[in-house]
């Protein structure tokens, strides 16, 4: 039952609209001045606040300004028997719901009254989503380089600025990007993503801006793009690298307009769209190969952004090992697990390839594979353990930290190939990264 709060020196006027209102379920409660409202206002907040305008002691507007600073989110609906187009925009501008001039309808009260107990429900159930998805995407961590992207996050996420995220493959750039867009303005707004290198060149264009019925063989039917799905809100284009330079002269053209065409249509389409765009490519590098366009770059590029690899916060090791834990446990439904201190050590001093993503799938895997409570070292990978797999491993060591690295990547994936029968598919989802982007790391490896 919603609760409505009355508010007129009139006492008719109260008894009147606490006879209606009650008439249609509501329970009411009625105070006979301002002062006496924001009293009871301390001590229970109703669902919605009838309050008149002219009465004596403080007046309506200025009550109006107190419950608003004190209670932003509850609907306030002014009345007045003297009202004027100068009173009404005052209120308004102050946060009032509605304005009804008396003598009242009490039709037109008990709708107005249901309308703004239905806002509240759903800016209520908004808010509570919110933060659902706040508390889904929270980013772990307390190193300093993470300390101070939650603070780039705070300042550039109520812009409209478009950012580029750059980061290593599992570093969490859409999670980045996820936090810009719950906490902007937009937050109410879809958040779209796309993985540019998951998407066939031929189909890329249809993805992004949507086709008409019969654009192409396999058009049956009209399509909304990527574009047109997130107008209001948040377009996240994932490895942007990846995209070829024809859709990089379209999307560019997208950002310079805010508009576009359907694949096989001729309308334009108006949209209001905040870009986010990351890749863990060096695009001054592509561009310099001529594989990535210097304007888009540029357009693309106002507020930048760097995920650091695992190895980079090695200090939120620990902590990333504790909620993975929790998480593999609730989700498996096992019983209660701890990890050791030699077991934790060999994770925290891992180089971790493929970054957060690769964490979260060992820490998967123990605590399903486990066959104690207790997850000591023999339970983790052999390549994590430091065991030698067979002699390639000591190649690691040599040459420059940019070679350890490609060297440790290539005999990692050569393991993880193995495990999974060559396999690129099962391979590709059991270490955490894009079939496509895998794939091509085999064929630059000559693995398979």
């Amino acid at each position: 039952m919603s609760t409505v709060l009355i508010v007129d020196d009139e006492v008719n006027i109260r008894e009147s609209l606490s006879g209606v209102l009650s008439d249609e379920g509501h329970q009411t409660q009625s105070s006979e001045d301002a002062e006496s409202a924001l009293k009871y206002l301390k001590e229970s907040l109703p669902d919605v606040v009838l309050l008149d305008i002219w009465m004596s002691g403080m007046d309506g507007l200025t009550a109006l300004g107190e419950i608003k600073k004190l209670y932003p989110s509850l609907p306030v609906i002014m009345i007045s028997g003297h009202g004027s187009v100068e009173t009404a925009v005052k209120a308004t501008k102050l946060g009032a719901y509605d304005f009804l001039e008396k003598p009242l309808s009490l039709e037109k009260v008990v709708l107005t009254v249901e309308h703004a107990i239905e806002r509240k429900k759903l800016t209520e159930a908004n808010t509570k989503f919110i933060q659902g998805e706040k508390d889904k995407y929270e980013m772990i961590g307390h190193a300093p380089v993470i300390e101070q992207l939650r603070g780039d996050i705070e300042r550039a996420a109520p812009t409209t600025s478009w950012i580029l995220i750059t980061g290593e493959n599992g570093t969490g750039k859409e999670l980045v990007a996820r936090n810009i867009h719950l906490s902007s303005e937009r937050n109410d707004k879809p958040f779209v993503a796309l993985n540019c290198a998951a998407i066939p060149e031929e189909l890329i264009e249809s993805e992004l801006f949507g086709h008409e019925k019969g654009a192409f063989t396999s058009a049956i039917a009209k399509k909304k793009g990527r574009f047109d799905m997130a107008d209001g809100g948040t377009l996240f284009l994932d490895e942007i690298g990846d995209m070829s330079l024809k859709t990089q002269a379209k999307v560019l053209r997208i950002l310079q307009e805010q508009s576009f065409e359907r694949v096989g249509g001729t309308k334009k389409i108006e949209v209001d769209v905040r870009v986010i765009a990351a890749t863990n490519k060096d695009l001054k590098e592509e561009m310099a190969n001529g594989n990535f366009r210097e304007d888009l770059y540029y357009r693309l590029n106002v507020i930048p952004f760097h995920v650091p690899p695992l190895r980079e916060r090695a200090v939120d090791i620990p902590v990333f090992v504790e909620h993975f834990l929790n998480v593999f446990i609730n989700q498996t439904g096992s019983y209660e697990m701890k990890i050791d201190m030699k077991a934790l050590d060999k994770l925290s001093s891992y180089a971790w390839p493929g970054n957060v993503r690769e964490l979260k799938n060992i820490m998967e895997r123990v605590v399903i594979m486990s066959k104690g409570n207790v997850i000591g070292v023999e339970d983790l990978p052999q390549y994590i353990r430091g065991e030698d797999s067979g002699g390639a491993g000591n190649a690691i060591f040599n040459g420059t930290l940019r070679e350890a690295r490609k060297n440790f990547e290539k005999e990692f994936i050569s393991i993880k190939l193995k495990e999974n029968g060559d396999n690129i598919a099962k391979t590709a989802e059991a270490i955490g990264v894009e079939r496509s982007h895998l794939y091509r790391k085999v064929k630059d490896y000559k693995l398979i």
